[in-house]
């Protein structure tokens, strides 16, 4: 006879069973599970079809591409993943840690953002003997990174979904309209006569194609849609500073990247509104990573200095 909670209620899933299903809903898909798992996709779907039943509950809803977790997934998910990733840690490839020895810190985000802001502040804890791994990449592919536990620690610049990853306001980036010298000259007075139709046959510089910061400056401070075709694209923030302070035209950059150019007069402020567009960057932290004592050292560390 089995209680209303289930046909396992008395008893505990098989671990191999939990991390097959952790494995699937990090992933998305029974494949691309087997993958991380080293199994078939036949045995993962087996063994995920086992744990519905020994549970009494569908864990996915199967779609064209992938699966999509039921809600008693995302709740299983949240209770188990931060257990299990501890486990792994204990048991992974690398053994049991000796004691006081601690694995590096594989940290990921936007190379702009960790080559100026967070790589300079680590070097007091790389001296105290932290190792560190560091990715950089575009946030949506580094959290199901994340999610797939390559990552312990990633900047993000947009809160993730769900309860599974843990994240918290890491600073406020503030994005300035900027050109050099020579372009400054020729339209920084009829900007604000003129407003953004002063640049007009001023070339673009972008991060990508589809504009993503300017778009954004644009609706925030002009209240209008950018219509524009870059003339260059570039994609490192680094370079589209580079370019345009060379003089190639103007673009959108964050506060912190172009401070000392605006500073030193290689690059000018085009508009200075009183509500400038402010993007937040989170800290994410994988679940179980605290296991190793030095994430926790690299994320109390970052978080101080970023206040």
């Amino acid at each position: 006879m089995t209680s209303a909670a289930g046909p396992r209620a008395a008893g505990l899933p098989d671990l191999n069973l939990l991390r097959t299903f952790l494995a699937v809903y990090r992933s998305g898909a029974f494949t691309a599970g087997a993958r991380m798992l080293g199994l078939s996709q036949p045995t993962v779907t087996t063994q995920i079809r086992s744990l519905e039943t020994q549970l009494g509950r569908e864990l996915f809803e199967r779609q064209a591409r992938g699966v999509a977790p039921t809600a008693f997934a995302d709740e299983l998910a949240a209770r188990i993943v931060e257990p299990l990733d501890a486990l792994g840690a204990v048991g992974g490839p690398g053994g049991l840690l000796e004691e006081g020895e601690a694995g590096p810190v594989h940290l990921a985000g936007p190379a702009e953002y960790l080559s100026h802001r967070v790589l300079p502040t680590l070097a007091p804890l790389v001296d105290k003997g932290v190792r560190l791994r560091v990715t950089f990449g575009l946030t949506d592919a580094l959290l199901e990174e994340l999610r797939a536990g390559r990552h312990d620690l990633v900047v993000a610049t947009v809160r993730p979904r769900g309860r599974v990853l843990a994240s918290v306001p890491l600073v406020d980036e503030e994005f300035v309209l900027v050109a050099a010298p020579v372009w400054a000259d020729r339209v920084g007075p009829r900007l604000a006569a003129d407003g953004p139709a002063a640049l007009h046959g001023v070339p673009l510089v972008s991060y990508a194609d589809d504009l993503p910061i300017v778009r954004r400056y644009w609706r925030h401070v002009f209240g209008k849609r950018l219509t524009c075709t870059p003339a260059v694209t570039v994609p490192d923030l680094r370079a589209v500073k580079a370019a345009v302070a060379g003089g190639a035209g103007f673009s959108v950059l964050p506060r912190y990247l172009c401070a000392d150019e605006l500073a030193s007069g290689a690059l000018v402020l085009l508009n200075d509104p009183d509500d400038a567009p402010i993007n937040t960057a989170f800290l994410v932290q994988r679940p179980g990573s605290a296991a190793n004592p030095h994430v926790t050292l690299v994320r109390d560390h970052l978080l101080r200095s970023a206040r």
